[in-house]
């Protein structure tokens, strides 16, 4: 009785893996369009509007990343790994939202004009710090904030998924042009 269970159980995994595997495989949408080249133009408005928003309340905002190529990512992957430096992704090539134009990197540029990456900072001296303020704007802009991740935090990292997967991207689903 419990082998013939067993084969059941192990059958019906086997039919349901197959039925998965046939349906995503199958499904016409996950062709929609060429792989991006650019940051997505949603998320460019988006984008210009955190930055408006932030010099409105005093913090000037700069964009240090947005469309990744494959090859940039590869090359950001590396470092830590078989480059100098830190690790600073565990995206490689294609597994980033960079790589579909739908995130963007930010840091702060100081009243003297220098980038900086300090969280802490207060250059519009409101005792709240920069950072977290730009971080609120972008989230109330619709943006997901890689602060938020349990696993690898990525402080300066914002992204719009519209609700599509890396999984979804990378077999050709793309949101639409316009919100």
């Amino acid at each position: 009785m419990g082998r013939l269970f067993f084969f059941f159980l192990v059958l019906a995994t086997v039919w349901l893996l197959v039925y998965q595997y046939i349906q995503f495989s199958a499904d016409p949408d996950l062709k929609d369009g060429p792989p991006p080249t650019a940051l997505h133009p949603a998320v460019a408005e988006k984008k210009d509007e955190l930055i408006a928003q932030a010099a409105a309340n005093g913090i000037n905002v700069v964009i240090t990343q947005d469309f990744r190529s494959i090859e940039e990512q590869n090359a950001l992957y590396e470092k830590g790994r078989t480059a100098e430096g830190n690790i600073v992704t565990h995206a490689k090539g294609g597994e980033s939202y960079h790589n579909f134009g739908l995130a963007i990197d930010f840091a702060l540029m100081s009243v003297d004009g220098q980038v900086i990456w300090d969280m802490q900072y207060d250059g519009n001296g409101n005792s709240k710090a920069d950072w977290m303020e730009v971080v609120a704007i972008a989230k109330n802009l619709g943006f997901e904030w890689g602060g938020d991740w349990a696993k690898f935090k990525d402080y300066p990292h914002l992204q719009l998924d519209f609700g599509l997967s890396i999984w979804e991207l990378q077999r050709g689903k793309r949101p639409p042009e316009a919100e």
